[in-house]
């Protein structure tokens, strides 16, 4: 059911089609790409005093979408939802953290609801996290879906996959998979974004489970914390993982020191992984990833402790460590994100969409030569927690919120 329809006209309704001058100000014209230029989008100062790596890391000029959008509510009356999948048929298939997948229809009626096996940690951060269709789902019909799963020690990430039924009643012959190991007894940086590659190898992000003891082993190779892991769809280490022959090493790591990862997005024409996670206070990173790579959590980091403390030896830059494409100060806690890949709303083509929990909105950066190249803030009046996003085949955009929305948008 359709319970609320607003026409955003921002771009247009403002009349505005001149460049504020100062910090951006100008008109970009990359080969036939040309973009307007305005102020950056946040004016809050910043946590720190951290000098960037290179121009136009954070806080990069402002751009517009000036094509008129729809925006509509499809429902309000979804349950903590977490990841969102579109279906072939057009229908969507909903994580709700505390452990069912709610099947919704295309216009938001929800038809039912299947509640996950083994149980799930609901608690903290934790529950059931994404959901990933399998690429021959048409045919074979299996998901998979990240989970905070209990076992002896605490709790830990793990992966599990299930047929779902033709009746859309049930999941048959539901196993786990995967285990991000070591377990911990703790709520918190449960990561769990999902995404198959170009190569069918399913891709998973995880935390570190946020607390000064854990927090190390974003940087060791002997842990699956605070890593983006890469396995096949039984759950083994993906063919070409980067340290398969290191000793010590998990098999599964493709890239690691990461604090904890919500988001990821492939360029598929490209090849290009971009992942998105939070920092501390200030920090929030958007990282291209490549294999093997060292992200710098926690040695390097834009961020400081919530109790306003330097973490570690606050520094920003090491060699052997990575730099972050882009970072926010304040964060803005990014969470799931798609690379836009339809021409219907033609400035997006080729853009990130990432939901924002903290910062309320649907960060749109776009992207030029594999760099941030300008950001928008979309849907901000709306105040709500942007958890993930998807986009069908026409170019629609769907966003689920923490306070249980379904959003649609399209081209007016």
């Amino acid at each position: 059911m359709n319970l609320r329809s607003i026409v955003l006209l921002s771009a247009i309704a403002i009349g505005s089609t001149q460049c504020k001058k100062g910090n951006g100000g100008g008109t970009e014209q990359p080969g036939n790409d040309t973009v307007s230029r305005f102020a950056p989008v946040e004016t809050a100062p910043p946590n720190t005093n951290y000098p960037s790596a290179f121009e136009g890391q954070t806080r990069i000029y402002g751009i517009k979408t000036f094509t008129p959008l729809k925006v509509e509510v499809l429902t309000s009356s979804l349950s903590n939802p977490w990841g969102i999948e579109v279906l072939p048929d057009g229908r969507f298939l909903i994580t709700q953290k505390a452990g069912t997948l709610a099947i919704v229809s295309a216009t938001g009626t929800i038809e039912n609801t299947i509640p996950v096996s083994p149980a799930v940690a609901n608690a903290g951060q934790g529950g059931l996290l994404d959901v990933a269709l399998d690429p021959n789902f048409s045919q074979n019909r299996m998901i998979y879906w990240s989970f905070s799963q209990p076992v002896s020690g605490g709790n830990l990430t793990a992966i599990a996959k299930g047929k779902l039924a033709t009746d859309w009643n049930s999941i048959e012959n539901a196993s786990v998979i995967f285990q991000a190991t070591p377990s911990y007894n703790g709520s918190l940086h449960f990561g769990g974004r999902m995404l198959f590659d170009n190569q069918g190898n399913l891709l998973l992000g995880t935390g570190e489970r946020s607390d000064l003891v854990t927090r190390p082993q974003a940087q060791e190779l002997n842990s699956h914390l605070g890593k983006i892991l890469r396995i096949k769809t039984d759950g083994t280490p993906a063919t070409g993982n980067p340290f398969l022959n290191t000793s010590g090493a998990m098999k599964a790591i493709y890239s690691y020191g990461h604090r904890n990862v919500q988001g990821l997005a492939m360029d598929r024409v490209n090849n290009v992984l971009w992942a998105a996670e939070f920092g501390p206070l200030g920090g929030d990173e958007v990282n291209i990833v490549e294999a093997g790579k060292n992200y710098g959590w926690p040695v390097i980091t834009y961020g400081k402790e919530y109790s306003g403390a330097t973490i570690g030896s606050g520094i920003t830059q090491q060699n052997g460590m990575e730099q972050p494409r882009y970072y926010w100060d304040p964060v803005v806690s990014p969470s799931g994100m798609i690379f836009y890949t339809s021409s219907q709303i033609p400035e997006w083509q080729n853009n990130l969409l990432i939901g924002a929990l903290s910062g309320t909105h649907i960060v749109r950066l776009r992207i030029l030569n594999n760099k941030i190249a300008g950001e928008e803030r979309l849907l901000q009046s709306e105040g709500q927690r942007f958890r993930d996003l998807a986009q069908d085949n026409m170019g629609n955009v769907y966003a689920v919120t923490d306070q249980g929305r379904l959003y649609k948008i399209s081209k007016l």
